[in-house]
């Protein structure tokens, strides 16, 4: 269906395609199992429009409605066509930068044009909308069509437009962003070429400060007609520069420039723009360095796309064993969300330049930590190595690691300082090229040294974190600034920072700081009410023992577990503050990975454990959008129950995660929805900061996933498979053709390439039960 919906929507790539679909009968093209429409309603907010992995130019169609990833199919309005975007983020609308519009002006007066954003958004064909990687297509009920593709930092579009004769097609830029965000902005509109050059400034969607950006635009395909600059809703051919500020009273004005055209063959004109956050001379240069033949590189630039997108997912390949297509590219589209972003802006950085690679894009690692980047550590080694040496290379530059960073400014600190696991995550799954003793210099000054400002990097209230073992309920903190609030959720994830940073001690043989901060992973258990009951809805929920807010003093303050849960509503960061940042203490209750077999003993042994996090997941207590809610599908193989594992698993793919427009259950957050997905499906598991990953009845019946490190390959293979999925339950398991026991196993499954081989059957085996068999726990009970 989605080759036939290509071949219809664009004729001028029937060629390319006819190419490949022969081999589609034959051989496997994963192109076909890419939808870049999961997702692109109900809050997936994922980038739907023409990509290459990990690039800088993003072009597609911006609405009115659900738009912070740019274009959504919720059937609003077009408002632009823009060359960046985010993919997956929560919050305000990011990037989406110079928009373009092409439209017929009422009797082909310039006047007579809709300037303004609100005037010329137009609905478009709901069932004229194709996207593929490296491709999007989509028309306006104008009768106006567009298609676009991309290089690195380049983007192509062709607008076709209804009959031109006796009229002059024109196309405005805009001096916007998505968000609205733009402080100043200037732009110069060449009065024989059409070019129009300029820059921006603007605000991060979820940071401080601000950021520049520069364009360059060039038309192809049909003579200048003429041109100049628009204020409001009025545009003029004289002048030819403009410069704007926000306005009168911080009044949003909305400005751009314009140029008209005549003799357009096929009623066609192609523009081809460059980003670059250095310079729009160096937009120029590089946009025509990728794309020198604007008329002719269409084709190709839509090719080398999907070859790359082939190349970067080749690492895998699968024997689906009869499994439905919608699965295959319920899969497939997820791991190719996650490599989306973050983006290598590698010669775009205006503030140094260190001679690597250097990624930004970082939005927000709360939320990636956990299965984006490792599942990048498995496919794109190379990538994530150059991902870790970008966060040292800021930390280096700035002064610190960042939570959050995106559009090249700082983003605002969710909970702990979660670089520090993506560094750590990478350093016991053997990463190369990264400088580790650097690394601990960075995590050692996010555990010891607070910043004056730890909204946006570092960690809050150390005073008090090394005096009393826990962040409390309205510290006092005169050292630095932050949301006094969180005080839950940053203890537990502070706690789990210090272990991960105590993991790099050990392995880099310093034993004294090693001692100093396993002992602080255990600082968790300080803020663990025992007596702690949870009222919902009246009635007593029949569990006792939660994190609570604790006060300087030692008192207890109270927060109701259920707050910030879909039973109670949200918590924001900064309109309801909570002791527990955008999750709940029944989703908080669960997130202790360094000391899981402490945590069971204190919900009241095995059975109780498993009773409660049952009840976590079908009370409508656990919101699977959020990223801290991932693991807890998982957490049965702790208390020697991994087929629950799998089975709850099960009851969240396909139902949450799947490939209609509407297919996931919250936004993406930079890939990490897809993450979830591909390493439900490849029956893994991360624990990220740990050499674990917990096993699961596989969703396909092999898999192999061949390391781009060592070349070794990893082979999983399901036996007594169904395509059913009734028999999802491990009976046994063999590694490298030797009986293996434990319910979870290491990353050299990977470096090493292992083969793995699980007997399935339909009722659970006592498998990964034992003691000894379960996912490792360190610590000792302090209550």
């Amino acid at each position: 269906m989605a080759l036939q919906r290509l071949l219809w929507a664009a004729p001028s790539r029937i060629f390319l395609i006819t190419l490949i679909f022969p081999l589609a009968t034959s051989c496997f093209d994963v192109i076909q199992f890419i939808d870049p429409l999961i997702g692109s309603t109900n809050g997936g907010n994922v980038f739907a429009g023409a990509t290459r992995p990990y690039a800088l130019a993003k072009p597609v169609a911006d609405v009115d409605g659900q738009n912070t990833g740019g274009f959504s199919t919720d059937g609003s309005r077009v408002t632009g066509f823009s060359a960046t975007h985010d993919s997956g983020t929560g919050g305000n609308p990011s990037l989406g930068n110079f928009p373009l519009f092409p439209q017929l002006c009422p009797e082909d007066e310039v006047n007579n044009c809709r300037f303004l954003i609100g005037s010329r958004a137009t609905h478009y064909v709901q069932e004229s909308v194709v996207a593929s990687p490296g491709y999007f297509e989509v028309e306006l009920v104008s009768g106006v069509k567009a298609r676009m593709t991309s290089s690195e930092h380049g983007a192509l579009y062709k607008f076709e437009f209804p009959n031109t004769e006796d009229q002059h097609p024109l196309v405005l830029l805009d001096l916007t962003d998505l968000w609205k965000s733009r402080q100043n902005a200037t732009i110069s509109v060449d009065p024989n070429t059409g070019r129009l050059k300029g820059n921006g400034t603007f605000l991060p969607s979820f940071g401080t400060g601000s950021y520049v950006m520069h364009f360059c635009v060039d038309f192809f395909g049909g003579e200048v007609w003429d041109n100049g600059v628009w204020v409001n809703n009025r545009g003029g051919t004289e002048p030819k520069e403009l410069f704007v500020t926000r306005g009168f009273n911080l009044f949003y004005l909305e400005a751009g420039g314009w140029v008209r055209f005549s003799g357009l063959a096929n009623n066609t004109l192609t523009a081809r723009v460059g980003i670059s956050f250095i310079s729009a001379d160096q937009a120029c240069r590089r946009s025509a360095e990728e794309i020198p033949e604007p008329l002719e590189d269409f084709d190709r630039l839509v090719s080398e796309t999907e070859d790359e997108w082939r190349e970067k997912l080749s690492p895998i390949s699968i024997n689906p064993g009869g499994v439905s297509e919608d699965l295959q590219t319920n899969f497939w589209s997820g791991l190719y969300r996650t490599m989306i972003s973050p983006q290598n802006y590698t010669n775009e950085n205006p503030y140094w330049d260190s001679s690597i690679p250097y990624f930004d894009s970082f939005y927000c690692i709360w939320d990636s930590f956990r299965v984006q980047h490792p599942i990048l550590t498995i496919l794109d080694p190379i990538a994530q190595t150059q991902m870790v040496n970008s966060l040292l290379d800021i930390y280096q530059h700035e002064g610190w690691l960042p939570d959050c960073h995106m559009s090249l400014s700082k983003g605002w600190t969710q909970g702990g300082s979660n670089a520090d696991v993506v560094l750590v995550d990478a350093y016991v799954k053997n990463l190369t090229g990264i400088d580790w003793e650097l690394a601990l210099q960075a995590i050692v000054q996010d555990a010891e040294v607070e910043p004056l400002e730890w909204a946006y990097h570092g960690r809050g209230g150390l005073n008090s974190w090394r005096d009393l073992s826990y962040i409390p309920y309205l510290d006092f903190d005169p050292v630095g600034f932050g949301t006094n609030s969180r005080s839950i959720s940053r203890t537990l994830e502070y706690a789990y920072d210090d272990y991960c940073l105590a993991t790099l001690a050990q392995g880099l043989r310093r034993d004294d700081l090693y001692e100093k901060y396993v002992l602080r992973g255990s600082n968790w258990q300080n803020i663990w009410k025992p007596q702690q009951d949870s009222i919902i809805r009246g009635k007593d929920s029949g569990f006792t023992g939660f994190f609570q807010p604790k006060f300087q003093n030692g008192t207890w303050g109270f927060q109701d577990p259920i707050a910030c849960s879909a039973l109670a509503g949200f918590c924001s960061l900064t309109s309801n503050p909570s002791e527990t940042f955008e999750a709940s203490i029944w989703q908080y209750q669960f997130l202790i990975p360094q000391s899981m077999s402490i945590l069971i003993g204190l919900m009241g042994g095995e059975e109780r454990f498993i009773e409660r996090l049952n009840f976590f997941h079908t009370s409508g207590l656990a919101d699977i959008s959020n990223e801290p809610v991932f693991s807890t599908v998982y957490l049965y193989h702790y208390a020697g129950r991994p087929g629950l594992s799998t089975q709850r698993l099960h009851t969240y793919i396909p139902s949450a995660f799947n490939t209609s427009h509407g297919g996931l259950p919250g936004n993406d957050d930079s890939g990490s929805m897809g993450a979830f997905v591909a390493f439900g499906m490849m029956g893994l598991f991360p624990i990220a900061g740990q050499d674990v990953y917990l096993l699961s009845a596989p969703f396909f019946e092999e898999m192999n996933v061949t390391s781009p490190s060592t070349g070794k390959t990893a082979r999983i293979r399901a036996v007594g498979f169904d395509a059913d999925y009734e028999s999802i339950y491990i009976q046994s398991v063999t590694v490298n053709g030797e009986p293996w026991t434990k319910s979870w196993i290491s990353h050299s499954l990977f470096n090493e390439g292992w083969t793995v081989e699980l007997v399935l059957g339909s009722e659970e085996s006592n498998w990964g039960t034992k003691l000894e068999d379960r996912p490792p726990s360190w610590g000792e009970a302090m209550i």
